[in-house]
């Protein structure tokens, strides 16, 4: 999308010079759009409010909710994601800074059938290199080895915990700033927090406008893929999401349908 006197970040990507940046996870939030289209493609229900600077996206069944309401600090909780009704409930949100291609491990997951089985939440980050701590009260923690990333799970006395994933610098007085943080509701389906966990522990390089990350001292950044070849990743990246979604109905309607009654075959009689 362009426009005739003014040129916007809504502006497709043909417009702009883009530079690969690494770390993905010190990269800034990135465009929103790389979620918030791909579930609309899914066929969530947009109900944002035109005339205010926000996204809300519902899902087809109404169980889950995604919210971006930008906050005058990038730091503060600008992705929020809920689940409602008899499946359970629970609640999660990213800061601005959160970048958008580790948020969409979780968003993409929402997407897909729930696995039968639970897949593993640390061991993607010990394979990628991280430390791993649990203590005698059961908190558990991981740490990049670069030290600045980092998330924990804290045990609570009803014998649920909350998560948290942070990304900050020391201030060189013994605290730290915070880039982005992340926080996880303990009742979110562990598949859920193991796809976000999954993203968090990748290290492929992120696009990204030249210096136009939070901490440009922090990233390297080097001459990325044409715009128009971003444009053709987005739009095959939509494809995958609206056949995934189509399966995922189509596995649905399935698991909802009654057996089929048995059928008994009548034995021949026997002749005299």
């Amino acid at each position: 999308m362009s426009h005739p006197y003014i040129s916007t970040r809504a502006d497709g990507p043909e417009h702009t010079l883009w530079f690969e940046t690494r770390p993905r996870y010190l990269a800034g939030g990135g465009d929103p759009r790389h979620i918030t289209q791909a579930l609309r493609a899914a066929s969530w229900k947009n109900h944002s409010d035109p005339d205010y600077p926000h996204v809300i996206l519902t899902s087809p069944d109404h169980r889950h909710t995604v919210a971006l309401e930008p906050e005058t600090s990038s730091y503060t909780a600008w992705w929020r994601i809920q689940a409602h009704g008899d499946h359970g409930h629970w609640y999660t949100q990213f800061g601005g800074n959160t970048p958008v291609e580790i948020l969409a491990g979780l968003t993409d997951a929402l997407l897909k059938p729930v696995p039968r089985t639970a897949p593993e939440i640390w061991g993607p980050l010990t394979e990628a290199g991280w430390s791993y701590e649990r203590d005698e009260h059961g908190n558990e923690s991981a740490r990049h080895p670069g030290t600045i990333l980092s998330l924990e799970r804290r045990a609570v006395e009803s014998g649920t915990g909350l998560w948290r994933a942070d990304a900050d610098l020391p201030n060189g007085l013994g605290g730290h700033e915070r880039i982005w943080h992340a926080y996880f509701d303990d009742r979110m389906p562990p598949h859920l927090i193991a796809a976000f966990t999954h993203a968090l522990a990748r290290d492929e390089p992120v696009q990204r406008r030249h210096y136009d990350v939070p901490h440009s001292h922090l990233v390297t950044q080097e001459h990325g893929p044409h715009g128009e070849q971003l444009a053709a990743a987005h739009e095959t990246r939509l494809k995958t999401v609206r056949a995934t979604a189509r399966k995922t109905h189509r596995t649905a309607l399935a698991a909802q349908k009654p057996p089929a009654p048995a059928t008994t075959t009548a034995a021949p009689a026997r002749s005299r």
